[in-house]
This record gives C-alpha cells, sequence and structure tokens, in this order.
C-alpha cells in the first residue's frame, strides 16, 4: 500500500541532546528539598503546560530564587543549543520528500523545545507538539491531532484509497502501540541495534520503500 505520510517522534528519534542538562528534572528535585511531595502527574504538568520554567515552578508550586532560576535557565539554554539532527534523520526525510510522502512529527515536548524543533525543521506538514496541544503521548487525541493537520483520518490509515499512515519512534508505549491503537501503523526505533531498526534509513527502506 502507498505511504501517504510518516509521523516521527522527535527526541532519540529524529533529534538528539548532546549536552544533558536535564533542567526539569532539577526542577523537580529542587521540589523534593523543598518537601514538596512528588506526583506521578508532574511530568504532564511541564510536557502540556505553554511556559517556560518560571510558569513551570509557579504550576507545581516550587519556590525558585533568582539565583536558583538563573541557573536552570542557563541550563536549559545549553542544553538547547545543542541540540542536532540525526543525520540518518536527514537522508529519511529527504527520501520521503522526494517521494511525495507527507511528513509530520508528535513528540511530547516541554514548551521551550517546541521552538526549537520548528527551526531545526521547517517546513513540515505538520507539528504535534504536547505543550502546544495541551495533550501528550499516549492520549490518542495527539494522534487524532496530528492526522487532522495531515489532512488523513487515523481510522482511514490502511484505506488503499488514502494510502497508510505510519508512525516511528524510539518508545514501544507512545511510538508504535499508542499510534496503532488508533490505526496508525507504530514502529519501534531502538538505535542501539537490539531492535528491528536502528535508523530511520533502515526503516525507511524496509516499511516506507517496500510500499
Amino acid at each position: 500500500m502507498v505511504t501517504a505520510a510518516v509521523i516521527f517522534d522527535l527526541f532519540g528519534t529524529v533529534l538528539e541532546i548532546q549536552d544533558r542538562q536535564n533542567p526539569y528534572r532539577r526542577l523537580l528535585r529542587m521540589g523534593a528539598e523543598q518537601v514538596r511531595s512528588a506526583s506521578p502527574c508532574d511530568m504532564r504538568v511541564v510536557m502540556t503546560l505553554s511556559g517556560g520554567l518560571r510558569e513551570a515552578a509557579a504550576t507545581l508550586g516550587i519556590t525558585l530564587s533568582p539565583w536558583a532560576l538563573a541557573e536552570l535557565e542557563h541550563a536549559l539554554e545549553v542544553e538547547l543549543g545543542s541540540i542536532r539532527i540525526f543525520d540518518d534523520a536527514l537522508v529519511a526525510i529527504d527520501l520521503l520528500r522526494a517521494n511525495g510522502v507527507k511528513i509530520a512529527v508528535c513528540s511530547n515536548l516541554a514548551a521551550p523545545y517546541c521552538d526549537v524543533a520548528r527551526r531545526l525543521l521547517p517546513n513540515l506538514d505538520g507539528y504535534a507538539l504536547s505543550a502546544e496541544l495541551g495533550v501528550m503521548k499516549p492520549d490518542p487525541m495527539i494522534y487524532r491531532s496530528v492526522c487532522s493537520l495531515l489532512g488523513l483520518e487515523p481510522e482511514h490509515a490502511i484505506d488503499p484509497k488514502q494510502g497508510q499512515i505510519i508512525m516511528v519512534g524510539d518508545s514501544r508505549k507512545c511510538d508504535e502501540r499508542g499510534p496503532r491503537a488508533c490505526g496508525i501503523q507504530g514502529f519501534h526505533l531502538d538505535r542501539s541495534g537490539a531492535g528491528r531498526f536502528r535508523s530511520l534509513v533502515e526503516f525507511y527502506n524496509e516499511i516506507v520503500a517496500q510500499n
């Protein structure tokens, strides 16, 4: 079946952070030091909030001194500046474009990372980013949102008239099983070499080029 669109996860799939500073995890550790009870929902708040570190701290009830905020913002700036595109991702995107396949990204991102993703990956057909949509993978709504941006219907993802919709990423839960529950063909990328695909070029050659 002809492939109508490929949806990529971002970090660990298309983009890599070369200098990890983990500013949001550091923020949560600061909260723990203030005897704030951690919640399983903390990262969901971070990933669906439209603001930055200051807004995340306020929403989570974490008090930051000006010095602590400046330290975290510097760490964030360093991390954002170290983000790069995997070489094989560039090749795969070029191959997809050359064959007229629509391309989108669907990722769980804190708000400051969204602009970087759009700058490094301009002119895609759709950007479904959790901080912008207020919902994160594997909620079905985010997969339906990206399909809507592409002008496609996930319920018809295996309809030969529409062509298939494929997603690939480094999380089995969010990029393989989550999409499949919505009718999208989800695939897992394992850059360690332990899985079916270790690069996006391998994924393209085996899954997309064969259709």
